[in-house]
C-alpha cells in the first residue's frame, strides 16, 4: 500500500464503478436492457483498458432521488474507492436535478476525474461539464414531458367515457380494445349485494361475508375489509358514472345496477354513518352526538347514559354525559367525561356573544 502512495503514477490511476440501471417505469421500456448494457460496457472497459472496481446494477427509476445503489456508489466515490463511473448514457445516472447536481459537484471537487459512456462524450473541462449538464437537463425534460403526456392521455380517455385504471369487481378490462366489460359471473352477486344492503337491515360485515361466499375476496384469500365493502357499495361506476381527477364523467360501459337502487344504498350508508340515535323514548336522544370534537386530541365526542337505581325506593334516575372517544392511538387524551348539564352550560356561555341584544331582538 505504501508503494502505491509513494508512486505519483499510481496516485493518478483511474478506477471505475460500472453502473447499469433499468427502470421498471414505462419511459424506460425501450432502453437497452441491463444485460445489453453490461455487455457493451465490458467491451468498452476492455477496449480502453479501464480498471473496473465493481459492477453495480440497479432496477429503479431515476425520476426522483433515493436510489440505494446509486447513493451507495456516490458515498464510496467520496471515500476514494473509485474516481470514475462507466455507464451507458448520462440518463442512466440521473433523471432528476438532485442526482445530476451531485455528479457535477463531485467533478468540481475532483472526486470524479472521469466519466465514460458508450453513447456520450465527456471530459472534465468546462465545456464537458456544460454538455453533461445539458444531457442531465434533457433527461429530466424527457421524464417531465412523458409524465404530462401520460396524464393528458388519461384525462382524454376519461372524457371519452373510459375510466383509466383497473376495473372494479363485476367488470373486466378488455385488452383488445382497452374497454371495460361486464363480468357475467360476478356481476349478479354485486347486484345482489346492493339489493340486500338497500333494505337497511344488513351490516357491511354481512355483505362482505356474502361476497366471500361467492368468491369475491382479496388477493390473499380473505374477506373484503369493511371499508373495501363500503367502497363497492358507494362506487358510482356501477350505475354508469365515474370520478377521475376530481371530475365526474359519464362512462361508456354498461351499468350493473340502476340509479334508483344505487341511491337507495347511499341513503342507507348515510344513515348508518351518521351519529347514533337511540330510538327508545325512555332515554332522550343524545343531542350533541356527531357535533363536537375533543379540544385535546381532536377525536369525536360521543354521548352515553347511566341508569341509577336507589336502594330502598322505587326511584331510578338516568344521567347523561359526554366523553371523548379517544380513538387517536398517537395521542394519550386525558379529558374526563362531562355531564350533559355542564356541557350545555359551557355551550350556552360560548354562544352568548353571538346572541342578539334585546332591543335588536324586539
Amino acid at each position: 500500500m505504501s508503494n502505491i502512495v509513494n508512486n505519483p503514477t499510481a496516485q493518478n490511476i483511474q478506477k471505475f464503478f460500472l453502473y447499469a440501471r433499468k427502470s421498471t417505469d414505462v419511459e424506460d421500456k425501450q432502453v437497452q436492457s441491463i444485460e445489453g448494457q453490461l455487455d457493451e460496457l465490458r467491451l468498452l472497459a476492455k477496449r480502453e483498458n479501464l480498471i473496473v472496481v465493481e459492477e453495480l446494477i440497479e432496477k429503479q427509476s431515476a425520476k426522483i432521488p433515493g436510489r440505494p445503489v446509486f447513493d451507495s456508489m456516490i458515498k464510496r466515490i467520496e471515500r476514494g474507492q473509485a474516481n470514475g463511473i462507466l455507464s451507458w448514457h448520462p440518463d442512466r445516472l440521473a433523471r432528476n436535478s438532485v442526482d445530476g447536481g451531485r455528479i457535477i459537484y463531485l467533478i468540481d471537487t475532483g472526486k470524479i476525474s472521469a466519466l465514460k459512456f458508450n453513447t456520450f462524450w465527456f471530459e472534465p473541462t468546462p465545456q464537458g461539464k456544460f454538455m453533461l449538464s445539458i444531457s442531465f437537463s434533457q433527461s429530466k425534460y424527457y421524464v417531465d414531458s412523458l409524465s404530462e403526456n401520460t396524464r393528458r392521455g388519461l384525462r382524454q380517455k376519461a372524457r371519452n367515457g373510459f375510466m383509466p385504471g383497473r376495473s372494479p369487481f363485476g367488470y373486466l378490462n378488455d385488452s383488445r380494445d382497452k374497454s371495460i366489460v361486464i363480468n357475467k359471473k360476478v356481476a349478479p352477486h354485486i347486484i345482489k349485494a346492493f339489493e340486500r344492503y338497500s333494505k337497511g337491515d344488513t351490516q357491511l360485515k354481512e355483505i362482505s361475508s356474502f361476497l366471500a361466499s361467492k368468491g369475491i375476496i382479496t388477493s390473499k384469500n380473505k374477506n373484503l375489509r369493511i371499508d373495501k365493502t363500503k367502497n363497492i357499495l358507494s362506487n358510482s361506476f356501477y350505475h354508469g358514472t365515474f370520478k377521475y381527477g376530481g371530475e365526474v364523467y359519464e362512462g361508456r360501459h354498461d351499468p350493473i345496477v340502476s340509479k334508483k337502487l344505487f341511491d337507495e344504498v347511499q341513503n342507507v350508508l348515510k344513515v348508518r354513518n351518521g351519529p347514533w340515535l337511540k330510538s327508545n323514548q325512555d332515554h332522550p336522544v343524545k343531542a350533541y352526538n356527531g357535533l363536537l370534537r375533543c379540544g385535546e386530541c381532536g377525536m369525536m365526542v360521543t354521548g352515553d347514559y347511566k341508569t341509577k337505581f336507589y336502594k330502598g325506593t322505587n326511584r331510578t334516575a338516568v344521567y347523561h354525559y359526554y366523553h371523548c372517544t379517544k380513538k387517536n392511538k398517537l395521542i394519550s387524551c386525558s379529558q374526563p367525561h362531562i355531564t350533559e348539564e355542564d356541557l350545555h352550560s359551557q355551550l350556552t356561555t360560548l354562544l352568548k356573544k353571538y346572541t342578539l341584544r334585546q332591543d335588536w331582538a324586539n
